[in-house]
């Protein structure tokens, strides 16, 4: 009988342990499985970022290079529209497009309108803190309009770089940012680099006087929306960094909805009589709702580009854009191209990269940009 127990011991063991090596090799496979199907995903998200990244590095040079030229086309036309409407329509598209981002990110009507009365009706005060950054925003489009009708599209658009060097002083003085020295030496860099192209319009100055256009006026409203955007964009940059718990978008609903009834006030003051007698949307084309439709974008493009790349991609796309900017502007515009333009130009472009780079970086994103169309 006790070996007849033994032998039957001895089979329930190995038996016992027939099913533990099953359920180990069971449990390794799945635990396999598992492994590759959260490594799938992480290389499906990795992939989704990087085309998310490059994708809206190439829609903003694009917007930036079609926006010069073709708010500079527009403003050449002989009916030319009441530019002070145009920011307003701008806005309402803005803000519309942000209604359609939270309506996204809640998932419901119901909670986009509950999230709208939480945190603007609700909240007045902290919508009151935007009334700022909104009204000199408004008061900036209308002024790159202006500059637009008086400097072509690329002496335009090198010469709004000096948004940098205005960004960067409020940054040190409002928010005491600490700027490193090659970022002081980019932002000397800019300023002649301008200076070189802006003598290039002055001195063209008889030549286009003909077509009324008086690049001195351009310049100063320039100047003037490079000064409104450095100030505002750090206020606002301030306000993000205080509320966090405030999204973007919400963000840019305030802006827009204190920029709206502003810009009705400003067009009732300056422009009634003009609208009265010959409308709205007097001189509106398809190129002037091309031209509201890009600014209407710009800012939210920006947004998306700092989200999924970084400053250096996005002083990659810009300066790609400039370049785009002078070689249409020639073809188009007749733009007449001197090497003292091209070398104010590049010394632009060259701060941009110089500034955006970080200190100590060997591999800048715009080396891994390059690698990978390298490998492609």
């Amino acid at each position: 009988m006790s070996q007849k127990s033994d032998k039957s011991n001895i089979g329930y063991e190995k038996l016992k342990s027939i099913q533990i090596d099953m359920n180990d090799s069971h449990s390794g496979v799945s635990s396999a499985t598992s492994g590759t199907k959260v490594s799938a995903l992480d290389q499906l998200r990795n992939g989704t970022k990087e085309t998310l990244k490059y994708a809206s590095l190439v829609t903003l040079t694009v917007q930036n290079a079609a926006l010069s030229l073709t708010m500079r086309a527009s403003r050449t036309q002989n009916h030319l529209f009441i530019s002070s409407t145009a920011v307003i329509i701008s806005e309402v598209i803005k803000l519309l497009t942000c209604l359609v981002m939270v309506l996204i990110d809640e998932g419901s009507v119901r909670k986009l309108v509950q999230s709208l009365r939480r945190h603007i009706i609700n909240e007045p005060k902290d919508t009151l803190k935007v009334a700022v950054p909104s009204i000199v925003y408004y008061i900036q489009n209308n002024l790159i309009f202006l500059g637009a009708t008086h400097l072509d599209a690329a002496t335009s658009q090198v010469t709004y770089q000096l948004k940098i060097l205005t960004t960067a002083l409020f940054s040190v003085f409002v928010l005491k940012k600490r700027l490193y020295n090659h970022q002081w030496l980019a932002l000397v860099i800019l300023f002649i680099g301008v200076a070189l192209v802006q003598l290039v319009e002055i001195t063209k100055k008889s030549n286009t006087s003909s077509q009324e256009q008086n690049p001195l006026l351009g310049f100063t409203a320039i100047l003037m929306a490079c000064v409104l955007s450095g100030f505002a964009g750090v206020y606002f940059e301030k306000i993000l960094k205080s509320s966090s718990e405030v999204s973007l978008w919400i963000r840019n609903i305030q802006l827009s909805a204190i920029a709206i009834p502003f810009g009705l006030i400003q067009v009732f003051v300056t422009d009634s009589q003009l609208v009265s007698e010959k409308g709205f949307f007097y001189g509106y084309t398809l190129l002037t709702w091309i031209v509201v439709l890009l600014q209407a974008q710009g800012g939210l493009l920006v947004a998306v580009v700092v989200k999924y790349a970084d400053n250096i991609l996005k002083g990659f796309a810009t300066s790609l854009s400039i370049i785009l900017s002078c070689i249409v502007s020639v073809y188009v515009f007749q733009f007449e191209v001197t090497l003292q333009f091209v070398l104010g130009a590049s010394l632009v472009i060259g701060s941009i990269f110089l500034y955006s780079k970080q200190p100590g970086s060997t591999d800048s994103s715009v080396f891994k940009l390059s690698k990978s169309l390298d490998k492609s």
